[in-house]
């Protein structure tokens, strides 16, 4: 049975979501792990989950960077086989530990969003998508204030030259245009990967998509990549 440790910050809030999805949804063996903790090598995946880590006091993940599990997460991430992924809060976080390239600017309408929207699968050659097919149309909620992905013109090539963006905002048609993206991100970028392939950051909740009652089913997609990707690797 594939486990998951699923962080918890004080001021996460979705991490019993992500608990749930793992565990009550896809019958995996998952458990929470306190931010204080520096032992996390029996996990096979990491899961950095989304809320407001500290408040979201200095810079949403500004804090949270510091906490000593994100000193375990640095180490286990370069280990072979070993799987990270953070949702909203937690993409935010690997981007503030430097484990993915980039920054979150507040969202363009300087509001909170929260609503479901449509994803396009640009990468469906990953761990964590190989489940979809590429340009599959993900309807998957989000939920934050900062959420306007950002980087340099260098970081940004690399990004599309590497294959390393996963995601984009689009609409239900998987046309991707500037009408479609909620919060202003560079190249209406919704999750990347790094170049090794076993980090990914997605601000949309697929843990919030896992049944029919939420509204859509479409986070079991990446959930099931996951699994089927760490199976593969036992």
């Amino acid at each position: 049975m594939i486990k998951f440790g699923v962080v918890t910050f004080p001021g996460s809030n979705c991490d019993r979501d992500c608990l749930w999805a793992v565990r009550d949804v896809m019958g995996e063996k998952a458990e929470l792990v306190w931010h204080e903790s520096k032992d996390i090598k029996k996990y096979d995946v990491i899961i950095l989950p989304g809320g407001f880590s500290y408040g979201d006091y200095l810079r949403s993940g500004a804090i949270a960077r510091f906490s000593k599990v994100m000193d375990a997460v640095q180490t286990f991430a370069a280990k072979k086989n070993k799987m990270v992924i953070g949702i909203c809060n937690g993409f935010q976080i690997l981007l503030e530990a430097g484990l993915l390239p980039g920054a979150m600017l507040h969202n363009k309408t300087q509001k909170f969003i929260c609503k479901y929207v449509n994803l396009s699968v640009t990468n469906n050659d990953t761990a964590f998508t190989s489940e979809c097919f590429k340009g599959q149309t993900l309807r998957i909620p989000i939920a934050h204030g900062e959420g306007n992905y950002f980087c340099d013109d260098k970081t940004l090539n690399s990004l599309i030259e590497n294959d390393q963006v996963v995601f984009r905002y689009c609409d239900e048609q998987g046309k991707i245009n500037e009408k479609t993206n909620p919060n202003g991100a560079l190249y209406d970028i919704a999750g990347i990967i790094n170049k090794k392939g076993n980090v990914m950051g997605m601000m949309p909740h697929p843990e919030r998509a896992m049944k029919s009652e939420l509204g859509s089913t479409d986070g079991n997609f990446i959930f099931k990549s996951m699994i089927n990707h760490v199976k593969k690797c036992l």
